[in-house]
């Protein structure tokens, strides 16, 4: 099929934003029908003479409003069923404006819409939610802790932090935990407390790219990672992962950041094997290029203790590691870190101070306590448990229900497995059935598989699991 499209690079609108626009108005308009094929995104991007994320993150826009629908191997077409009330293509600028007129920064624009889970109804199974189970922690000994902090409320707990790197007894229990847990080599310096991992992730963005530089992620990967660095400008340039991790030697010349999740894969659950981790510091010396190492599951793993960072394993000059108390505790608490080179400290610590000063002081305070105790690593081993017999619920539920009817792909650890089905629509399925699914579409850059769903067992009971699996058989 041919694909006329017209980008004009005078105008404001970003090209992807132009491109989005053309095949939706095609599409609205009739001009191209559904079951239609459209190229590839190299194809495209090439007779565009774009980059090819340019296209990917049109494509992806498209596929989430449902107005594409990405096959793997077989590539992406327009759906058969449209949405049931498409809004009116949109006027010139719309993107960059709100309903009042007011002129939005290309940067919100390359965002995009927010993508929120829909509520759970009342009787389904959610297998798509993120928490992990906050029943079993050891709220009483938390409360305990924080309210001693507030009972001798120091001075320095309601002031402004010195520089808002975090509390300093916590900077100094992370980088003792992380040694001990992880193989990290740092000092207290060099870690910065943020709130959550993502905001870790946009401080690296603010920091270390400028617009046009070029930046790999995974294919699949880590969909939060790859639309914050498009928004900051950057041209995302996927990689694909194979069962021992990122094919390094695939990573393009021009890229001098790459974000990694070599310890669980997201999505996937593959972890970077030790020849891949040693092949990728080595290509981030000789190219003079970062490596954000997101360790953001690796505390669950079920087959022996947590792999060794990246950062540990040699040259940590080259990695940013970036870590978050939010699965392992609650997500509440919205404290994450980051352990930084100390070549990168003071610029983060500018970035920090510009954004929100610091993190919240009382909490950060009671948490120094709860890892220095051991109460997180008590939990964490508890926890380690529960999840590996729900993990075993889900996997055996799976085996007796579909058989090799399903796929489950990833190593033993984290807190989801990623599973391909072999039948008919399961998102279908699922909403009939009263299951939460999520699908792996927005991990993926280039087409998605058909049928292929992101499972999480940390919020769900075994009988809970077991039970979901059944209705998504349709077993009696």
């Amino acid at each position: 099929m041919r694909t006329p499209l017209t980008l004009d690079r005078r105008k404001q609108a970003p090209l992807h934003r132009q491109v989005y626009d053309e095949l939706r108005r095609g599409i609205l308009s009739g001009r191209f029908t559904p079951g239609d094929r459209l190229p590839s995104t190299r194809e495209l991007a090439t007779s565009l003479r774009v980059a090819r994320a340019t296209v990917a993150t049109a494509y992806d826009q498209l596929v989430a409003e449902g107005y594409l629908d990405g096959q793997r191997g077989a590539g992406t077409f327009v759906c058969r069923e449209l949405p049931e009330q498409p809004l009116q293509p949109p006027r010139p600028q719309e993107a960059r404006t709100t309903e009042s007129g007011v002129r939005l920064s290309a940067f919100v624009t390359r965002l995009g819409p927010r993508a929120p889970l829909p509520p759970t109804p009342a009787g389904s199974i959610s297998l798509s939610s993120t928490n992990p189970d906050s029943a079993l922690f050891p709220f009483p000994v938390w409360n305990r802790l924080v309210r001693q902090h507030l009972r001798r409320m120091s001075p320095g707990l309601h002031r402004y932090a010195p520089d808002g790197a975090g509390h300093g007894a916590l900077r100094e229990a992370v980088a003792s935990y992380l040694g001990r847990s992880r193989a990290v080599q740092c000092r207290a310096e060099q870690v910065v407390v943020v709130n959550g991992s993502q905001q870790a992730l946009d401080l690296c963005a603010r920091v270390l790219i400028d617009p046009g530089d070029h930046v790999m992620v995974e294919e699949p990967g880590y969909p939060d990672a790859r639309q914050l660095f498009t928004a900051a400008g950057a041209r995302v340039r996927p990689v694909a992962v194979d069962a021992d991790g990122l094919l390094v030697s695939a990573i393009p010349s021009s890229v001098r950041l790459a974000h990694v999740t070599p310890s669980h894969q997201y999505p996937s659950g593959v972890s970077m094997s030790l020849a891949r981790r040693l092949e990728l510091l080595a290509w981030a010396r000789a190219r003079r290029a970062v490596v954000i190492e997101n360790d953001y599951d690796s505390e669950f793993r079920y087959g022996g203790a947590p792999l060794p960072s990246l950062q540990g394993l040699g040259d940590a000059s080259r990695v940013v590691y970036v870590g978050t108390f939010s699965l392992a505790m609650f997500p509440g608490l919205r404290i994450g870190y980051l352990v930084l080179p100390p070549s990168l400290v003071e610029p983060f610590l500018r970035a920090k101070w510009s954004a929100d000063r610091h993190t919240a002081q009382l909490e950060q305070a009671a948490l120094a306590d709860f890892i220095r105790e051991g109460h997180l690593e008590r939990h964490i081993r508890r926890m380690r448990r529960v999840y590996k017999r729900r993990r075993e619920a889900l996997l055996g539920a799976l085996a007796r229900h579909f058989g090799g009817r399903a796929t489950v792909v990833g190593d033993a650890a984290g807190l989801h497995v990623v599973v391909r089905f072999d039948g008919p629509d399961m998102a279908a399925r699922a909403a009939r059935c009263g299951v939460g699914l999520v699908s792996t579409r927005s991990c993926y850059a280039e087409a998605a598989p058909a049928n292929e769903f992101i499972l999480r067992f940390s919020g769900v009971g075994e009988r809970a699991l077991t039970e979901a699996v059944r209705r998504l058989a349709g077993d009696p």
